[in-house]
């Protein structure tokens, strides 16, 4: 199994088009401790030459150039990207598949709840029917990965579900329990290969017990590392809501990441899907040496981390 992180930032990217703040200052400025992300996505192979995309951000074509592995090799259009598995409806995780509209074949995976959001959204009819075929993934139950000639890919999948809430965009005024949504629509993936697990979880509001045996054992983990403290966005005054309403665990404090995995036995654990307010961003912060002294690594573009 091999897998590469194609962007490590949360929405927004970082630096963040719009933010002004000191870490976005340092990156646009090209700071060596700063360095600049695409927003979370993760490419896996199981041969090094055939692609399955988890999520295709909106950043997916800067990432696709950025990547030579991800380049076309054979004819005048061809590419080796042969699917795209989907951990939810969330704009970070679907907007990228319009840039896959020229009419190139690949497989789209997700839960039934998800491509029903695609379904209803016209704008992705530019994903030709005959060109892109759209699998249901029942949640907890594994597949193998095919490619497009239909050989094995060689790697197994299992979507399951994590508490996360409701896509932003389709909140819809709700508020309350009713953003917690429904199984299916915040997902992770688990991808295994020859005795080797790699979880891949950019959303998750809190560790349960069931997520912790699934986590226990696995030989890499990315993980949802979206903001530092729960109240960060607030306290520096670029937005009004929580971690916690916003469907992530914070990194720092009693309930967050750090303390959660303390006592799961993992082989390499990453955070990625990092908010451009984190300060683990910066490679000179006390909270990056924190977290590297609890054995953590902090996700970065073309970083490889398969097992």
């Amino acid at each position: 199994m091999k897998a590469v992180v194609l962007g490590a930032a949360a929405g927004g990217g970082f630096p963040q088009w719009n933010s002004n703040a000191e870490a976005c200052r340092r990156a646009r400025a090209g700071d060596a401790s700063a360095t600049p992300r695409t927003q979370a996505s993760l490419a896996v192979s199981g041969d090094g030459e055939r692609w399955f995309l988890i999520n295709a951000s909106p950043d997916l074509r800067q990432q696709i150039e950025a990547r030579a592995i991800l380049h076309p090799r054979r004819g005048l259009r061809s590419s080796p990207i042969e699917g795209v598995i989907l951990t939810g409806a969330d704009v970070d995780a679907i907007a990228g598949l319009l840039h896959l509209r020229e009419r190139q074949a690949f497989t789209l995976w997700a839960t039934p709840r998800v491509l029903a959001v695609l379904k209803a959204n016209p704008i992705f009819g530019v994903l030709a029917p005959e060109c892109v075929s759209r699998r249901d993934v029942s949640l907890g139950q594994p597949f193998s990965l095919s490619h497009l000639d239909a050989s094995p890919s060689g790697l197994e999948i299992e979507l399951f579900d994590v508490p996360g809430k409701v896509a932003l965009w389709l909140e819809d005024g709700r508020d309350g329990a009713d953003l917690a949504g429904q199984p299916g629509d915040t997902v992770g993936v688990e991808v295994r290969a020859e005795g080797r697990r790699l979880l891949y979880i950019p959303g998750c509001a809190r560790m349960t017990d069931g997520l912790r045996q699934r986590l226990a054992g696995a030989s890499v983990v990315l993980f949802d590392g979206t903001l530092w403290r729960d109240d960060e966005m607030i306290q520096r005054g670029i937005g009004p809501k929580t971690g916690q309403r916003m469907g992530h665990m914070s990194v720092s404090g009693p309930d967050g990441t750090v303390a959660a995995f303390r006592d799961i036995p993992v082989q390499r654990r990453i955070l990625i899907h990092i908010n451009n307010s984190n300060p683990i961003l910066l490679g000179d912060s006390a909270e990056r040496a924190a977290v590297e002294k609890e054995g953590w690594e902090v996700a970065y573009d073309g970083m490889e981390v398969g097992p």
